[in-house]
């Protein structure tokens, strides 16, 4: 069970957590999890430029180990990378010095400020850890794409009828969510496009930016 659109009272309870980023413009901030992986994020990063637009992503850190070519492009292609963990292990079920200890790990490859736990589950313990260091980003907008229960079609719908300006939106650059994701990316940014919006990349300073 999942919540495509995240409720303000949820980002109110963890206002110390980024859920989006207020702007003026006609702006949103595309994601990507759980890559680096061959097939998948080299295709992610063809559609993006294709749009000339940025995105960000929270990358696993045995994937960064396994395919730093991949990892080296991301950064090359102008997008910002966020630490992931080592091995996108549940905080939910893990205890806080393995957690941290994860995270540190993902921190030889991936230098970044920016952190997103894995299936969006941390406990309390392990947020104040990490908050010392780390700027925890969630999201606005869930997609949906690693959902084997729901069509194309509804993946789009998700993302299409719940995204504002500001909103931080994940997708998937994962095997799991390949078919959803080559169908849905181009169609949304086709449509973003459309509609006179730009995808920009979270910068890393983002904790000193945004007010949430």
């Amino acid at each position: 069970m999942y919540l495509v659109k995240t409720p303000p009272i949820v980002k109110t309870l963890f206002s110390d957590f980024i859920w989006s980023m207020p702007s003026d413009e006609k702006k949103v901030y595309l994601s990507f999890d759980d890559g680096p992986v061959p097939m998948v994020t080299p295709w992610v990063l063809d559609v993006l430029k294709d749009y000339d637009f940025e995105a960000t992503f929270f990358c696993v850190g045995e994937n960064v180990k396994n395919y730093p070519k991949i990892y080296a492009r991301i950064l090359r292609d102008g997008h910002t990378t966020g630490n992931h963990t080592f091995n996108h292990i549940n905080g939910w079920f893990t205890e806080k010095d393995t957690y941290l200890e994860n995270v540190r790990m993902c921190d030889e490859y991936v230098h970044s400020q920016l952190f997103r736990p894995p299936y969006g589950k941390l406990k309390p313990g392990q947020a104040a850890g990490l908050k010392t260091q780390k700027t925890i980003v969630m999201w606005d907008v869930l997609s949906g794409d690693f959902d084997k229960f729901i069509s194309s079609e509804k993946c789009l719908e998700n993302v299409q009828k719940n995204y504002e300006s500001g909103s931080v939106i994940v997708f998937h650059d994962s095997l799991k969510a390949e078919e959803k994701l080559k169908y849905v990316l181009p169609a949304f940014l086709t449509h973003l496009s459309d509609n006179g919006y730009k995808a920009a990349a979270i910068p890393a300073e983002v904790g000193q930016l945004v007010e949430v």
